[in-house]
């Protein structure tokens, strides 16, 4: 049998550093990578698709962002998808699950909200297909919610599937007291040719038998290398039989940290092509956060927001920047060079002292205002020329 596991879709998430425009746009990417789960489901010849958990971002979705998902999945009413409530929407009373309870759920889409096995194959011969899914009814739930599958009762020869959210290990925390904790060999206790799981944003296998999906969506810059962005396809030829599970990319948007020391001219060379790169087909689809330090001259300081932080920051979908650490170092004659006057010059020197001493509060401000300084004596006229003793004077 072959299927699709994906997970941690969080229909409604909110980037709270993008601004509305690339909100929309993030927001709406994590509904249309749904329809690519089912496109990608159809060509593998999966019939069915294992949502684990997190459907929804939010325990109160609103009506529209309820319903969006649900609308996806019906365009594909030749797969099954099968969903479990995650610990970001648990089936929790007036929760998601249980509004689209009233509302009614289409034929192909499958909401397991209670432990027990489940047949998936219920016309074909011989012991089946069951799944056995570990539904949250809250969002922090302490002991294993996995634990009820060794009890799960199937026919003799069956091959099972489990379904789960939750954690594989306590990140630094008390087991005994980590919420939704499942045992690592929780597919050997329970004889399980296959467990499907969600939380962890990244692709990520725990055993043979034991994997988390990923978003399919990439939704941070700490995610960008562990795998986010894809599904799984997974083949199990029976009950007794090792899984074949091949990774998918689905995701659209590519999220990237970079980190940068910067010198001089030929450094913002670098790291322009460096940042372009990312995507030269598309940058639109990259999203960067980037950390710089260093020290450069006003005129490079200049051509660094140029063309970093104006140019390959209007053609990335986002660049995050953070220049905190990235110094202002004046070549020599470059504050001589500023304004007509000797109080510009002056206010210049003050400025360039300011925004090099760190204990200064206002250190930042005095950094922009000398850049902006600098940038306003490059488009001041020219100085009049001084008339000489005794010019004609019309």
């Amino acid at each position: 049998m072959r299927w699709l596991h994906t997970s941690d879709w969080q229909i409604g998430k909110s980037f709270r550093f993008a601004d509305d425009d690339t909100l929309a746009v993030l927001q709406n990417e994590r509904l249309e990578v749904i329809v690519r789960l089912g496109r990608l489901a159809r060509a593998e010849g999966c019939a069915h698709v294992l949502v684990a958990g997190d459907v929804w971002d939010m325990a109160q979705p609103s009506l529209r962002t309820l319903r969006q998902p649900v609308e996806r999945m019906r365009q594909f009413p030749d797969l099954c998808w099968h969903l479990i409530p995650g610990n970001h929407d648990p089936d929790a009373p007036g929760g998601p699950w249980e509004r689209m309870n009233r509302d009614g759920w289409p034929s192909n889409v499958h909401a397991h909200l209670t432990p027990g096995a489940v047949r998936l194959d219920e016309e074909a011969p011989g012991a089946g297909v069951w799944l056995l899914p570990a539904p949250l009814g809250r969002r922090h739930a302490f002991g294993d919610p996995t634990a009820a599958m060794d009890g799960m009762g199937t026919p003799e020869g069956a091959l099972r599937v489990g379904l789960a959210h939750g954690s594989i290990r306590a990140f630094g925390s008390d087991p005994a007291t980590q919420p939704n904790l499942i045992a690592l060999d929780r597919a050997a206790r329970a004889g399980l040719g296959y467990l499907a799981l969600g939380d962890w944003h990244g692709m990520r296998p725990v055993d043979a038998r034991c994997f988390y999906s990923g978003t399919p969506e990439v939704d941070g810059f700490d995610r960008g290398g562990d795998g986010g962005g894809s599904a799984l396809v997974v083949s199990l030829d029976g009950a007794g039989a090792v899984p074949v599970v091949v990774p998918h990319r689905v995701g659209r948007f590519s999220w990237h940290r970079e980190d940068a020391v910067l010198t001089d001219a030929a450094g913002v060379d670098a790291l322009e092509r460096r940042l372009r790169a990312l995507d030269e087909e598309d940058p639109s689809r990259v999203l960067a956060w980037l950390r710089v330090s260093g020290a450069l001259t006003l005129g490079e300081r200049a051509a660094f927001d140029d063309r970093i932080r104006d140019g390959v920051g209007a053609a990335l979908r986002v660049l995050r920047l953070d220049a905190d650490r990235l110094e202002l170092a004046p070549a020599d004659g470059e504050l001589a060079e500023i304004g007509h006057s000797a109080a510009l010059r002056e206010a210049g020197a003050s400025l360039a002292a300011r925004a090099a001493d760190p204990a200064d509060p206002a250190r930042d401000v005095a950094r922009a205002a000398l850049l902006r300084l600098h940038l306003l004596h490059k488009h001041l006229p020219a100085e009049p020329r001084t008339r000489a003793a005794g010019e004609n004077r019309r």
